[in-house]
């Protein structure tokens, strides 16, 4: 699986607005309504959910990454985004440190393996230091969008 399998590029937020954990899940989400990504009828209900998932454990990974998720009825796909939050937003996360970089994913309910290898996709290139980088330098939707590109072609992990 590619980044380019799940992430609408229009979604991308290079720069979150929100300052807290459900402020950023709230923007995450519209932006995907915004790309015609998700229904804006099923907006608050995928937000809720993502919430719910979050009640189980933070999705805050550690080393300034989280990877919010829901499987939803309401989507015939696996879809994604990425934000970059500049000052860092407090996720609840294991290592206590504030998220910069975050991936969303909202998966159909029926599809678990398309949503486990898209998590694991995601979770391989963020071990890379060089790829999380300059994912937080990078300022534009283009600059993140031609960095989730250079890691589908291999260029950052090994």
């Amino acid at each position: 699986m590619k980044f380019s399998d799940f992430v609408c590029t229009n979604s991308i937020t290079p720069q979150l607005v929100a300052e807290d954990k459900d402020s950023v899940i709230e923007e995450m989400v519209k932006s995907l309504v915004d790309a015609g990504q998700v229904s804006a009828d099923e907006q608050d209900d995928i937000i809720k959910a993502i919430l719910k998932r979050e009640e189980l454990g933070s999705t805050g990974i550690g080393r300034g990454i989280a990877v919010p998720h829901t499987k939803h009825p309401s989507v015939d796909r696996l879809v994604g985004t990425v934000a970059v939050s500049v000052d860092g937003v407090d996720f609840d996360s294991l290592d206590g440190e504030k998220v910069q970089l975050l991936f969303l994913l909202v998966s159909p309910p029926d599809r678990p393996s398309d949503h486990l290898r898209a998590l694991e996709h995601i979770s391989r290139q963020l071990r890379d230091e060089m790829f999380c980088r300059f994912l937080k330098q990078s300022k534009t939707r283009e600059d993140i969008s031609q960095l989730l590109e250079e890691a589908d072609n291999n260029q950052f992990v090994s």
